[in-house]
């Protein structure tokens, strides 16, 4: 049980900073860049992975660790498809809302923040099947 909760430590300490840095890159791209919000959230998105997945491969996730190439792999596929997930909500939420963009953001990346741990915890992150 230790073992778990010191891994979720892992992971909402790398979470909060791949966030973060997902938000940052944003919120620059759209204020600095003049990019589109949707756009900015792509470039966000991109090099946060790279924080979220060596943070989450030396860390959270270290004693269950297979090859880099094969987590890397696993863990970009649950990547996309929270980001995917991220992207739709976001669309549909700036304009269905009166909501600031940078505080959607927010919100939605914390959303989806329980669905990254299961999904690297229970398959990017497995070394051997049946292995948890």
């Amino acid at each position: 049980m230790i073992n778990l909760f010191r891994q979720i430590g892992w992971f909402v300490a790398t979470g909060c900073a791949a966030a973060l840095t997902h938000w940052l890159v944003a919120v620059l791209c759209v204020r600095e860049l003049g990019l589109d919000p949707l756009l900015a959230n792509l470039a966000g998105w991109l090099v946060a992975f790279c924080v979220s997945f060596l943070g989450h491969y030396n860390f959270t996730f270290r004693h269950q660790r297979g090859p880099w190439t094969s987590a890397a792999w696993r863990f970009f596929m649950v990547s996309a498809v929270g980001f995917c997930v991220n992207e739709l909500s976001y669309a549909y939420l700036l304009h269905a809302t009166a909501v600031r963009y940078d505080l959607l953001l927010a919100m939605i990346l914390i959303g989806l923040a329980i669905l990254t741990f299961i999904l690297g915890r229970f398959w990017a992150f497995r070394h051997k099947a049946g292995r948890a």
